[in-house]
């Protein structure tokens, strides 16, 4: 599902997925400006104001609390905790290893050269060996 409005001007386009496009009007609810992940407290002084959400007061969540969050809530999973870059580089790859082109993957990561892109999805061996089989034209298909 895409955003159903253009991008402002010096803005970006935002895709969002099914799951994630039905449950973001909950996060919205009546909001029409200023940050949606917040702080536990008031902002200091010296937040810049469009970091500020103007009827709490309290200030843009930062990317480093952000990432303590997300480590702290994934302790508990096998090889936990998982870290926010960890989660990019897996969107990549479960992306790649689902056929996705390589202009989706280079748009999907920000990614301007082929080269960085590959530092970011790296193909699992399970990954590979389902594409080999999907791909193999001597293999049976079923319905033969």
């Amino acid at each position: 599902m895409r955003s159903q409005s253009p991008p402002a001007q010096g803005g970006s386009l935002v895709a969002w997925q099914s799951a994630t496009a039905r449950l973001l009007p909950r996060m919205l609810a009546d909001r029409t400006s200023g940050p949606l992940f917040l702080t536990a407290r008031k902002a200091r002084s010296s937040v810049a104001a469009r970091d500020v959400d103007s009827s709490t007061g309290r200030a843009r969540l930062s990317y480093r609390r952000a990432a303590e969050m997300f480590e702290g809530h994934t302790v508990h999973y096998d090889d936990g905790p998982y870290t926010l870059h960890q989660l990019r580089h897996s969107r990549l790859t479960h992306a790649a290893e689902d056929g996705a082109s390589m202009p989706v993957l280079m748009t999907l990561s920000g990614q301007m050269s082929v080269r960085g892109l590959v530092e970011y999805a790296r193909i699992s061996d399970d990954g590979l060996r389902r594409f080999q089989a999907e791909s193999d034209p001597a293999a049976r298909r079923p319905g033969r």
